[in-house]
């Protein structure tokens, strides 16, 4: 007996090990459009044609779009091949192409030199073709910017992944700056660079040897001004433009990437196929290739999937709806932002735009939000044990769960729901999120009850002993009262799967967790505004909310619609109109910095004055892809480490108790 307990405590210490020693990062998902049909050639009748259903950046935000310019380079299609059928896609039937295509520099002055590039879009990165018409070399584009940076002499501007310029020195007569470019600290190249009139004031690298291309342009500078005085010497730089050269590849015939492995390039245009067959697994991710892939969903009855493209990287993203060119709708199938459960395929958020008539005004009542409760399973779907469903509501383009199922006036956000396995030592917590944990408090000696208490910024909020003898449901539900004056609101579900007394610690192992952020529960109230939506109209389960006053698409411009909702609309002539809507949403964390000596960087900021002696230290420089600016809370998908605390075990802890089982194993030998 006490060796079978030894063996079964080194078996949950081992999966304590293992689970605590992986960390999931947070993870944004952009989806495409949503296909659902009884099979694959159901589903290509329905939304292609000519025998193909093609995505484009249009449709998939993932995809680089110029929405000034109208541009796009990428587009992925299904083909109506032989072997197609049923879940499977045949060979050749999964096209990714791409096409090289001139879009504006950010910085655009084409009096200056500063007009076009080249770009292509590779598996939704941006890329830059070594040469401009082929599309075989590529180098990532890491900064292409307007912005106006302000640098004292002997400080260095980051422009991201290890790149930097350098002030050297400013004339005595303030009209040339000796500027530095650099690449993880080592010299890459020099110049002086008038500003004088009559100077185009833009200094390129150009460097042999890119892929054995010569004469490759990997950086331009514009400087603005430069400014000599009393105190200080500075330049002003305004338009910045860099590639990535040292990691710069080449694309050859026989290179796979992902499941598609049969490359064509032909001249502008790189061609990607599948030489095998490609089957949408139900319930699955496959990956198409480079972080692109195919998600499915768990519905035996249909075939239902989208493409998506899934981030990891620190940082804030752009989530785009489809382009739209005058009136239109969005919904959670062509706009990524919105709430979407593939698996119940569930919806429950809709804007619409109308009365447009060839303007760009949007007419009082011609701007519609509307979000309605909706069904979806949990994560942890045991309906026998009473894990079935739960109201859900899409605000705003974050998941929220009504405070009653059936009235969508008093709202919570959704912190997790997970089907993850954790496994805690009795004294330690495991962080939900948002403040909430709860702590493995006893085990009784039997083996059979552990007592759990949960937490709120580290205050007591309730308690509960949970028992998994056979019989019972294993589940416990934290009710708690006046949450936006409504009593017994369920705010926490925990399933406990199982319990262990051992020799050595005592631990329980609990799958299935849902929490709502209850201490943040709002209500909505017919007065409320959010932002230029401010009619408000609240019809049980259904929450509508529209424009009292005129809304104008502004050209070139990100016009708030509400709660971090936006339109941005084209620099287009008067006669045009093109525009989607967006949120933004943000992985935390810092963003890898490869210049390790910070003593002597400063990252200027913007300034859109004229060059004075600067009394403060400029704060902020370029990165590639934006690290400010509005953020969006999102609710924590799978609970994370606490500070000074591990869920389950940390890997030396287990170490040390699995050295303690071969001690008890030994001894009963």
């Amino acid at each position: 007996m006490k060796r079978f307990a030894a063996v079964s405590l080194a078996a949950l210490m081992l999966l304590t090990v293992f689970a605590s020693a992986a960390s999931a990062a947070d993870v944004i998902e952009i989806r495409g459009p949503v296909y659902n049909g009884s099979d694959i050639n159901d589903i290509i009748d329905t939304y292609g044609e000519n025998n193909a259903l093609t995505i484009d950046a249009t449709k998939f935000a993932a995809f680089y779009y110029d929405i000034d310019d109208n541009v796009t380079t990428e587009t992925l299609s299904i083909l109506a091949v032989p072997g197609t059928e049923g879940n499977v896609i045949g060979e050749g039937g999964i096209v990714y192409e791409t096409t090289i295509q001139q879009v504006d520099y950010e910085f655009y002055r084409p009096a200056a030199g500063w007009s076009n590039y080249s770009l292509i879009g590779f598996f939704a990165e941006k890329y830059i073709p070594i040469n401009p018409d082929k599309a075989d070399k590529l180098a990532k584009l890491v900064l292409d910017s307007d912005d106006k940076y302000t640098i004292r002499t002997g400080e260095q501007l980051d422009l991201g992944e290890g790149y930097s310029i350098e002030a050297k020195q400013v004339d005595v007569d303030g009209e040339k700056v000796w500027l530095e470019f650099t690449k993880d600290g080592e010299f890459v190249d020099d110049e002086i660079i008038s500003v004088v009139s009559g100077s185009d004031n833009t200094w390129e690298v150009e460097l042999d040897d890119i892929q054995d291309e010569d004469d490759v342009v990997v950086l331009r500078v514009h400087v603005n001004q430069v400014f000599q005085g009393a105190v200080d010497s500075i330049a002003q730089i305004e338009g910045l433009w860099l590639i990535d050269y040292t990691n710069a590849m080449k694309i050859e015939s026989d290179d796979e990437f992902g499941n598609l492995d049969n490359v064509k390039i032909n001249g502008d245009t790189l061609t990607i196929t599948n030489e095998d067959t490609f089957t949408l697994t139900r319930d699955d991710e496959e990956e198409i290739a480079e972080g692109l892939f195919f998600k499915t969903a768990d519905d035996t009855r249909a075939l239902r999937f989208y493409a998506m493209k899934q981030i990891t990287e620190p940082g804030t993203y752009e989530i785009r709806g489809e382009v739209a060119e005058g009136d239109f709708s969005w919904d959670a199938t062509n706009f990524a932002g919105f709430f979407y459960d593939v698996n119940d395929d569930v919806s429950t958020e809709s804007l619409t735009v109308t009365g447009l008539n060839g303007g760009n005004v949007i007419p009082e009542g011609g701007l519609v939000y509307e979000t309605t409760i909706q069904m979806v399973d949990y994560e942890y779907s045991k309906p026998s044990v009473g894990w079935d469903q739960f109201p859900v509501l899409g605000f705003f383009a974050e998941e929220y769960i009504p405070i009653n199922a059936d009235k969508a006036d008093k709202l919570a956000k959704l912190v997790l729901d997970s089907d993850d396995k954790y496994t805690i030592r009795t004294g330690e917590q495991l962080d939900l999120g948002e403040g909430y944990a709860i702590e493995a408090k006893q085990v009784d000696v039997d083996g059979e009850k552990v007592w759990l208490e949960f937490t709120k910024d580290g205050e007591f909020v309730d308690d509960e002993i949970i028992s998994v003898v056979s019989g019972s449901d294993n589940t416990w539900e934290v009710e708690l009262d006046d949450i936006q004056d409504e009593d017994d609101v369920v705010v926490l579900r925990v399933h406990v799967n199982q319990v262990f007394q051992g020799a050595v610690d005592s631990i329980a192992q609990i799958e299935g967790i849902w929490l709502i952020d209850y201490a943040n529960a709002m209500k909505i109230e017919s007065d409320d505004e959010f932002g230029d939506l401010d009619n408000v109209k609240i019809n049980g389960a259904t929450l509508t909310i529209t424009n009292e006053d005129t809304f104008t698409l502004t050209r070139d411009d990100e016009v708030e619609i509400g709660q971090g909702m936006f339109f941005k609309v084209a620099d287009t002539a008067a006669s045009d109109l093109r525009y989607y809507p967006f949120v933004e949403k943000t992985i935390d964390g810092e963003v890898v910095d490869d210049d390790e000596d910070d003593d002597n960087v400063t990252e200027p900021v913007d300034n859109d004055t004229e060059v004075e002696e600067p009394t403060e230290e400029p704060t902020e420089g370029p990165t590639e892809e934006p690290t400010e600016g509005p953020t969006t809370e999102e609710p924590t998908e799978e609970p994370t480490e606490a500070d000074g605390t591990t869920p389950g075990f940390g890997v030396v802890l287990g170490l040390v108790g699995l050295l303690a089982v071969v001690y008890l194993v030994r001894r009963n030998n």
